[in-house]
């Protein structure tokens, strides 16, 4: 198929083109964009947040890119970088299938070959510099790609753990983490329902000596205990501490930012 790519912007919301969209497990779509658009977004943005802008359904590209310039709202989501490939013009972005429940998921669904959706970003990495004697990375589905990402970036002879939580055993993903690095994983079948199986098994882990840096993310209320846990009771320090709520049981994403604001003031 002959997939029309337009100059590619340097500032604001970029329009990016789908290559490729397909299942990478049960409940994970993966969505490559591929054009000359990515020539824009820096290297080493793997596991950094974007803003992800959706189309109406049946909206042309031309409507869309009006209505991007002209500031009118837009339906916006937060997502993570997976992959960039800058030499061949290819980035991978990651999805959570909730099926039509959700703008983005139901937009990932019906995603096929020539189709579009703005791009704002990225912003910086979760985690810069790998300094620490022991990592601790956690994560649910929702967060699998900026922990896969930080693993992926780690240094070979890197040692630590690395839980993550997802729906079934189907949901497992090969991730090019290091030999040292003891991969756990927890199957949840229901996330909408609170789990303490992530809290429990980090609070029954043998603390290592040393310096821990963390890459922690996932539902807010798993979030808000593991982050007493560690800055409270064994005293990481903030700046070795990447630990964020990326959604909160029982609320959409507009009103989950809103209570992190709130949370924040």
């Amino acid at each position: 198929m002959n997939i029309p790519f337009l100059k590619p912007k340097t500032s604001g919301p970029r329009v990016l083109t789908v290559k490729a969209a397909w299942h990478l497990t049960p409940h994970m779509i993966r969505v490559t964009f591929a054009g000359p658009e990515i020539d824009s977004i820096r290297p080493g943005c793997e596991g950094a947040n974007c803003k992800l802008m959706m189309p109406e359904v049946g909206e042309t590209r031309t409507e869309f890119e009006t209505r991007l310039a002209s500031g009118e709202k837009v339906t916006r989501r937060t997502y993570t970088v997976r992959h960039l490939r800058a030499d061949v013009q290819e980035m991978d972005i990651d999805f959570v299938d909730h099926g039509n429940s959700g703008p983005a998921s139901a937009w990932a669904n019906r995603a096929r070959p020539g189709d579009f959706i703005g791009f704002a970003g990225p912003g910086p990495v979760k985690v810069a510099d790998y300094d620490a004697d022991y990592y601790l990375v956690a994560a649910d589905s929702s967060a699998i790609p900026v922990a896969a990402a930080t693993l992926e970036a780690m240094p070979r002879d890197a040692k630590g753990i690395a839980i993550f939580e997802v729906p079934s055993e189907a949901d497992r993903q090969e991730i090019d983490a290091p030999k040292g690095i003891d991969m756990r994983w927890l199957i949840h079948a229901v996330p909408t329902q609170s789990s303490p199986a992530q809290e429990d098994l980090i609070r029954s882990l043998n603390w290592p000596s040393g310096k821990v840096q963390t890459c922690i993310a996932g539902e807010s209320g798993v979030i808000k205990s593991l982050r007493g846990y560690l800055r409270t009771e064994k005293q990481i320090p903030k700046e070795n501490l990447y630990i964020s709520g990326y959604w909160k049981i029982g609320l959409i994403e507009d009103e989950h930012q809103a209570m992190k604001r709130a949370e924040a003031t």
